[in-house]
């Protein structure tokens, strides 16, 4: 099945027990999963070896600045983990969730609404439901 990317969501906690609360004004995301590559190459090979290593998941989110709304500050300014649900669309039941660490931008320029920008680095495992 295909979806159109309108009907994603994003839920963020504002602490680590906390209830995640859908962020609004998002109009992109990206969840990278790359994993590490470790070479094995021995002399007299054919071909390069490897074995693999860890996953090394980075999430961005963009979105418009919305001033009645403070999670993603709250979230960034803590000590701790707090936790991310992405759904790329309502329309779905799978979603990838997990505990990671917040920095925030906020930039903007002449001709341009304001806009906020998410740096998400997991801390332990990720998941897909």
């Amino acid at each position: 099945m295909r979806y159109h990317g309108k009907n994603g969501r994003v839920y963020l906690s504002t602490t680590r027990a906390g209830a995640a609360t859908s962020i609004g004004n998002v109009s992109d995301w990206s969840i990278d999963m790359p994993r590490d590559k470790v070479d094995t190459t021995s002399m007299g090979d054919t071909n390069r070896t490897a074995v693999l290593g860890f996953k090394d998941i980075s999430i961005k989110l963009s979105g418009f600045w919305d001033n009645a709304v403070d999670t993603l500050f709250t979230a960034a300014d803590l000590d701790d983990a707090v936790r991310i649900f992405i759904y790329p669309t309502s329309a779905d039941t799978k979603y990838w969730h997990g505990y990671g660490f917040v920095d925030v931008s906020v930039n903007s320029g002449i001709g341009q609404a304001i806009k906020t920008s998410v740096n998400f680095v997991p801390e332990g495992a990720w998941a897909r439901v």
